[in-house]
């Protein structure tokens, strides 16, 4: 099968329409292909679930380059739609609702979310004494069997004209403790950086403060509760994106 027009672009791939009412996420040559399969692997585990998503089909080779094809979902990424109608409370409260139900679940088949932090702690060039603590504060966290999608930000939600809401993106699925991945997500919506050269700048980083403000809020939960969690996503997304300037 041909694939069709292409729909979107990031960092590891390319996502194109493929056939009727699927698209294929086509991996850049040379990306890992145990990443790959790793992603593939925890759409099959997350398919049945109960909460809206991108279903997965398949795991294809496409003119030598390894793709996975998915359900093709329809609506506005919820980053493009709070960008647009600027309405960042609304915003919060989709983020809210849905990450919510991805939290109700419990999940095994899918690596925990301390030897993801572990991995890329380990390989963080900072003074050992820093790295000797990071360990020390990791071992102390709770484990857990939750579902935690390990990378839920606007960027990876839909929103489509009646409200309902699909998540995206299955590459960091991981178990454990709830309070990691509501971590994850203020990073991912807050500390991650604006290239200072776009335009509203300033706007812009005060908006992504305080929808993860809103964001939390709607959790139920704290800064100070998420505290270590952040301080150790911190640390290990310096090896995790290494041109991220944080």
């Amino acid at each position: 099968m041909e694939i069709n027009k292409i729909i979107g672009k990031g960092n590891t791939a390319e996502v194109y329409e493929y056939g009727e009412n699927k698209v294929i996420k086509l991996f850049h040559t040379g990306f890992s292909i145990s990443a790959i399969k790793n992603e593939y692997n925890n759409a099959m585990v997350v398919k049945d679930l109960p909460f809206n998503k991108a279903l997965v089909y398949d795991l294809i080779s496409y003119k030598g380059r390894k793709g996975i094809v998915y359900d093709k979902v329809e609506g506005e990424l919820l980053l493009d739609w709070v960008l647009r109608i600027k309405d960042v409370v609304k915003c919060a409260s989709y983020m809210k609702k849905l990450h919510s139900e991805i939290l109700k679940n419990k999940v095994s088949g899918v690596p925990s979310y301390k030897s993801f932090l572990s991995e890329f702690i380990s390989k963080v060039k900072i003074d050992d004494n820093i790295k000797k603590e990071a360990f020390a504060k990791l071992e102390m966290l709770e484990d857990g069997d939750v579902l935690c999608h390990g990378d839920f930000h606007p960027g990876n939600i839909f929103v489509d004209k009646n409200e309902e809401l699909y998540v995206i993106d299955f590459m960091n699925v991981c178990h454990g403790n709830i309070l990691y991945d509501i971590a994850r997500t203020v990073f991912l919506v807050e500390y991650t950086p604006v290239p200072e050269n776009v335009p509203d700048y300033e706007m812009l980083i005060l908006f992504k403060k305080k929808l993860s403000e809103l964001y939390l809020i709607g959790m139920g939960v704290t800064k100070e509760q998420i505290q270590d969690y952040l301080d150790l996503i911190i640390i290990a997304r310096k090896a995790e994106c290494p041109n991220e300037h944080l």
